[in-house]
């Protein structure tokens, strides 16, 4: 009995090890009508959709996917169209049929609804997609939003930033200027863009307009904004609160930007898991 219990803590860590190992990261694909989304996805347990930005993959959320993953969620990651393997029609893209994508996505893991995080302009089919599939989203994680107004002189480091016909030394001061926050690391940003498709999201990001998707809030919203972001200055730091009031909640993320993600994984995981555990199943 004593030599059984002795053992007892190297059963269970191998048991967690093979849990871990069962639930590691794949890569699945859902098909509907003439769309395919490809799913890097995760762990087990309740649901997290993470959505990355405008003209980047979800490629971008690893370290938080991860983490998250071993706090016990199931970490679901499509890649937008056109990125990864995932491919549908993208002539008049709108922000609708994205939704529709998320909400495929979350219908084939039979388990919703799921909470679904949406990085920058991630966040615009995030929030559409509570509009238009209620009965799918449990929660709403807006990460780095902009403001609803914000110095248009950032559209200009956006586009430069991206631009990889400039030198890097360029582009790595208009990353400095409009994502990353003094100290951390912007080089990792070089990469990852997925230019060919700027146009695309762009016009998606206007249809149907702001106007129409940003006075909805049916699911309870988590507004994770970055310290050091330009695109939402600390007198906007209550917008969205000013608007929905108790369905919203409030996290500054210290030292970062509006790339958040790469600046401070850890902090925004944990934060994301904090936030989901206390909500109501």
């Amino acid at each position: 009995m004593m030599k059984l219990l002795q053992l007892l803590p190297v059963l269970l860590s191998l048991h967690s090890a093979t849990s871990l190992a069962d639930a590691g990261r794949s890569r699945e694909m859902v098909a509907y009508g003439p769309v395919k989304i490809e799913v890097i996805a995760e762990g087990r347990g309740p649901l997290i959709v993470l959505l990355p930005s405008s003209t980047r993959d979800s490629e971008d959320y690893d370290a938080v996917a991860e983490r998250i993953a071993a706090a016990g969620f199931r970490v679901l990651r499509p890649q937008p169209r056109g990125m990864g393997k995932s491919s549908g029609p993208l002539e008049d893209l709108n922000l609708h049929a994205l939704a529709d994508d998320i909400a495929a996505v979350i219908r084939q893991q039979n388990a919703g609804p799921a909470i679904i995080a949406g990085h920058a302009f991630g966040h615009y089919v995030a929030r559409v997609t509570d509009m238009d599939h209620p009965q799918l989203v449990r929660g709403v994680v807006v990460a780095a939003a902009a403001a609803r107004r914000f110095d248009p002189a950032l559209r200009v480091s956006l586009t430069a930033s991206a631009n990889a016909a400039l030198p890097d030394a360029e582009r790595l001061k208009h990353l400095k200027i409009a994502f990353f926050a003094p100290g951390n690391d912007a080089s990792e940003w070089l990469k990852g863009w997925h230019t060919h498709l700027t146009a695309v999201y762009a016009k998606a990001a206007n249809n149907p307009p702001r106007e129409t998707w940003w006075p909805v809030a049916r699911a309870p919203i988590l507004d994770l904004q970055a310290a050091n972001d330009p695109w939402r200055p600390r007198g906007t730091v209550n917008e969205l609160a000013d608007a929905f009031g108790d369905k919203v909640t409030v996290k500054v993320i210290p030292n970062a930007s509006h790339a958040l993600i790469p600046e401070q994984p850890a902090a925004v995981a944990d934060a994301i898991v904090e936030w989901a555990r206390g909500l109501k199943p």
